[in-house]
């Protein structure tokens, strides 16, 4: 006899269904967790299920059980591509075989751990990237990852852990994805199921409860986790199925931000992804990453490892969804005024560095104090939100 949460699932799987013929370019579903083991794969799985069931021609492109016997009982029916070996350092690799995918042309297919990062020499060096082009070329695509692998979280979840997440996702395919679920567990249920062994070996148990599953941590990514899927539901409540307004335009956020960073790695780092967040949270038009190149910062004048985190940043910024802006000139504090009313920015973000007290920096001379004075006093409606680094 049918349960609720087969009723559940069905309608889920027949609205996947109706995005899926409505749309020419493939369909993306993600499901967002708050850490390993909340059930995303499962749900993977049993949605893959269901999909076959109604009469979809579903493919299991790559799915990583970690030997779950719950995990591994959803294999059943559903038809399961063969991995691609890959030979790395001397060692055979397994990766999802994007070309057989792309081949076999299936309506529909799961591709489980989004933030993989792919061997060296295949065609996309992230398994985000492969997803990207399943979708861009037609094939609708049920993914999964966890908060933290989230570009513009980084800082905030090595803050939460300690944990330096080196895979991660650019914030933007979560916000062109049709549909984004939220995989949630409480956190005592979550520590449970890892004390049970229903997440990693016997061996590995007491250190994850230790350190990166403390009720703490789990707690802060869970709200993370939330907060996200909110936002997104959000942005999807102002928008109908064909993109079109779904609001009055004089209700959408005019907000524009407007972020400055120099060639100090850290520092752009978390100013660019605090300034992401603060867009998405606004709703904001727009918002540009500036980059005032002075005399002392001219190609011939500083070392190749600043120009090169110095790039890298701005590909970060483009991937979170930036406009890049580069200007030169000598007078930093007058470019980001100028700038500013060029694009008529709302809020000007900007960083202070943790070793000085913020008395000594507001107090004394340097670009933060002096673009502050000068915004206080030209009466432009204008704002300054401070990134410490």
């Amino acid at each position: 006899m049918p349960t609720p949460d087969d009723a559940l699932r069905d309608q889920s799987a027949e609205r996947f269904l109706r995005l899926v013929q409505q749309k020419r370019r493939g369909t993306l579903k993600v499901y967002l967790g708050l850490a390993a083991g909340v059930g995303k794969t499962y749900r993977l799985l049993q949605e893959a299920r269901d999909l076959h069931q109604h009469g979809v021609d579903v493919l299991l492109g790559y799915v990583e059980t970690h030997g779950r016997a719950d995990t591994v009982a959803q294999l059943a029916d559903v038809p399961l591509l063969a991995r691609k070996q890959v030979f790395y350092k001397g060692h055979a690799v397994e990766e999802m075989d994007l070309d057989a995918i792309e081949k076999r042309r299936p309506q529909v297919v799961i591709v489980d751990e989004l933030a993989h990062s792919n061997v060296p020499g295949l065609r996309n060096q992230k398994r985000w990237q492969d997803v990207e082009e399943l979708v861009k070329n037609g094939i609708s695509v049920i993914t999964a990852v966890n908060v933290q692998h989230l570009e513009s979280l980084h800082d905030q979840v090595l803050k939460i852990t300690g944990t330096d997440v080196t895979e991660r996702i650019p914030d933007q395919l979560l916000r062109q994805a049709d549909e984004v679920v939220n995989v949630d567990l409480t956190v005592g249920e979550l520590r449970a199921r890892l004390q049970e062994g229903k997440i990693y070996d016997a061996a590995k148990v007491p250190t994850a409860l230790a350190n990166f599953f403390q009720p703490e941590n789990l707690l802060q990514l869970r709200r993370l986790a939330v907060r996200e899927v909110a936002q997104l539901l959000g942005r999807q409540v102002e928008t109908d199925a064909g993109g079109a307004l779904a609001v009055a335009p004089q209700r959408r956020n005019d907000d524009r931000l407007l972020a400055c960073i120099n060639t100090n790695n850290e520092a752009a780092k978390e100013i660019i992804r605090k300034t992401s967040r603060l867009a998405d949270r606004f709703g904001a038009a727009a918002w540009y990453v500036l980059y005032v190149q002075t005399g002392r910062e001219s190609a011939d004048r500083i070392g190749l490892a600043p120009q090169r985190y110095l790039l890298n940043n701005l590909q970060l910024a483009t991937e979170l969804g930036a406009q890049i802006l580069r200007v030169k000139d000598d007078d930093i504090v007058a470019a980001i005024r100028r700038v500013a009313q060029e694009k008529a920015a709302t809020l000007l973000v900007c960083g202070i560095t943790r070793e000085k007290s913020l008395w000594q920096q507001l107090s004394r001379g340097g670009v933060t104090h002096d673009l502050l004075t000068a915004v206080a006093g030209d009466g432009s409606d204008v704002d300054v939100y401070l990134v410490t680094y």
